[in-house]
Formats: C-alpha cells, structure tokens, sequence
C-alpha cells in the first residue's frame, strides 16, 4: 500500500544533522522510498523547500525531489479539505490548510498517512485519516 509523507517525516531525514534525526522515522521514509510507496503532494514538496536560504541549496533539493512525482489532487480533494478544516474547527481543532488537504487526498484514496505531527490523531478522530508510524504514546 502507498503513504502520504507529510512534511515532518521529510523534515526529520533533510536535517543537516542526522544524529538528531529519530533513526525509525528516517529509515521508514528510506524503506517506503526503496518500495516505490511513498506518495508526494505538492503542497508538502512546497512546504520542504520553503525557507531554504541559498539558492543553491533549494536547487539541488528541488532537483532531488524531481524523483517524487506529485499525487493528482482533483477539485474534490480541496473541496474535501475544506469540510475537514470546518468540521474540526467546530470541534475546536485548529490545522493549515496544508494537513486538512494531506487528510483529503489521503482519505479519498484510503492511503494512511505518514506523520510525526500529533496534530494528525486529532483529525484521525474527526475525519477517519488513517496514520502510518505516529505513536500515540510517547
């Protein structure tokens, strides 16, 4: 089965230094990514490479990140989204735009989602997302 990788599973395998990396999440991430079943949003590939400061950086991961191509969202993705985002501010669960629309597409496609965000089992709750890899205790 294919995952969603958000964007705190990339953030914890780009960081420089790789001793403060949790080693499970990271060679989870290379396993999925040797499978051929790790699904890319462009909304999380816009997220990884927002805030590199030197170009050259940016571009040698952009180009890196070429090798993941991005999932087709549809307007019934957004439109999703959108009820997620509602339906837990309601519950007075607070998210980006940007989780609301990895539940989505994740949901839509009955993929789970891989996650260090905790934020993720209170929208499992309201939006049934299912979760690869977030431990809910610890």
């Amino acid at each position: 089965m294919k995952v969603v990788v958000d964007t705190s599973v990339w953030s914890l395998a780009l960081r420089r230094n790789s001793i403060a990396a949790p080693a499970g999440e990271v060679l989870a991430l290379e396993q999925l990514i040797r499978d051929y079943r790790m699904v890319m949003l462009g909304a999380v590939r816009q997220e990884i490479l927002s805030g590199i400061r030197h170009a050259s950086q940016f571009a040698r991961l952009r180009d890196k990140l070429h090798a993941f191509p991005d999932l087709d969202l549809t307007e019934a993705d957004y439109e999703t989204a959108a009820q997620f985002f509602n339906l837990c501010r309601n519950k007075g669960i607070q998210g980006s735009n940007t989780d609301f629309l990895i539940c989505a597409a994740a949901v839509r496609r009955n993929l789970p989602v891989f996650t260090t965000d905790k934020d993720f089992l209170s929208f499992r709750e309201h939006t049934g997302v299912a979760l690869h890899g977030l431990h809910e205790h610890g």
